[in-house]
């Protein structure tokens, strides 16, 4: 990145601006749809800046990935947590929060599903295997809260609603329909899952 004279570099701060710029540039466009020279031109670093921070195209990519990874799961722990200890009122929340997600207008589905369905190979296929896995801790903790019967079988199948309506927002419905019809669905498997 241009430093004007006598300015101190940061590396950490050059870090996170690469991951900010390359964030939205690869989400909007898909991990083919950019290129290493049209990344660095529009992070504003060279080639040697992106490759001593990142390594390669695949070291950004794991990074961009991961980053957002965490980004999400905080999110919606989060979003969980305000709603309070109900289950049910858990799951709306979240369910909520994900339409909103789904309406925005740059919205294109969930980026580390959308990378490894692209590029099922790693680091992509490495990144969404764990995102799933933290999706599923947080909906199991969810589910065991309920007193279902069986809390891992509930919690993957409030996945699959999840990364389903997720899918649908982006390709098929409109947003507020996707996370709504999903949220129905949720509480309901929600009602009948209990002991």
């Amino acid at each position: 990145m241009p430093v004007a004279k006598g300015t101190s570099l940061d590396p950490a701060r050059t870090r996170e601006a690469i991951l900010a710029c390359a964030t939205d540039l690869l989400y909007e466009r898909g991990l083919d749809g950019v290129g290493i020279a049209e990344l660095c031109a529009a992070v504003g670093a060279s080639k040697e800046t992106l490759y001593r921070h990142f390594g390669s195209k695949e070291g950004l990519v794991d990074a961009v990935l991961a980053a957002r990874s965490d980004r999400v799961i905080r999110w919606l722990t989060d979003v969980a947590q305000a709603a309070g200890p109900d289950p049910e009122a858990e799951l709306t929340a979240i369910f909520d929060a994900l339409g909103t997600w789904y309406a925005e207008p740059a919205f294109r589905g969930c980026a580390i599903v959308n990378a490894a369905t692209q590029h099922h190979a790693d680091p992509a296929r490495t990144v969404a295997v764990r995102h799933l896995g933290r999706y599923l801790n947080l909906l199991t903790g969810i589910a065991q809260r309920a007193g279902a019967r069986e809390p891992q079988v509930l919690a993957r199948q409030l996945l699959i609603l999840i990364e389903g309506a997720t899918v649908v927002a982006d390709h098929h419905d409109t947003a507020d329909a996707a996370a709504e019809h999903a949220k129905q669905a949720a509480l309901t498997l929600l009602s009948t899952a209990k002991r």
